[in-house]
């Protein structure tokens, strides 16, 4: 019988006008306390995202985006902070190109197959 675990994620999105609140979906943030697991998977899009965003530099984007796995791996001073306070970091409302969704949460027997759905379902 499998063991279950909450898990909390977010979905990652690119925003490319903050003020006009159009986003697109571009990965999954996962945060397992008990399973001690804190991964992100990025799935860009580039071509739709410069169909939304003609103007927007995509790999700048993608940069800012490769930040996020090294972040949830323990590098950099934010990762070094633990994985609960650096996924509360990442998931924390900004005003910025990158943002993330408002938190959901589950429950999961393998946190990182559940990541994959996730990501795949996005």
């Amino acid at each position: 019988m499998p063991t279950f675990s909450t898990y909390e994620y977010a979905y990652v999105r690119v925003v490319p006008r903050v003020e006009r609140g159009e986003f697109l979906n571009v990965g999954v943030i996962l945060f397992c306390r008990t399973r001690r697991f804190l991964m992100t998977r990025i799935k860009l899009d580039a071509e739709r995202l410069q169909g939304l965003a003609p103007a927007l530099d995509i790999a700048v984007v993608q940069e800012q985006l490769a930040l996020l796995p090294r972040i949830c791996a323990g590098e950099g001073p934010i990762g070094q902070l633990g994985q609960a306070e650096a996924f509360h970091w990442l998931v924390a409302p900004h005003s910025t190109v990158i943002q993330t969704s408002p938190v959901h949460a589950g429950m999961c027997d393998d946190p990182a197959q559940t990541l994959e759905h996730l990501v795949e379902t996005l």
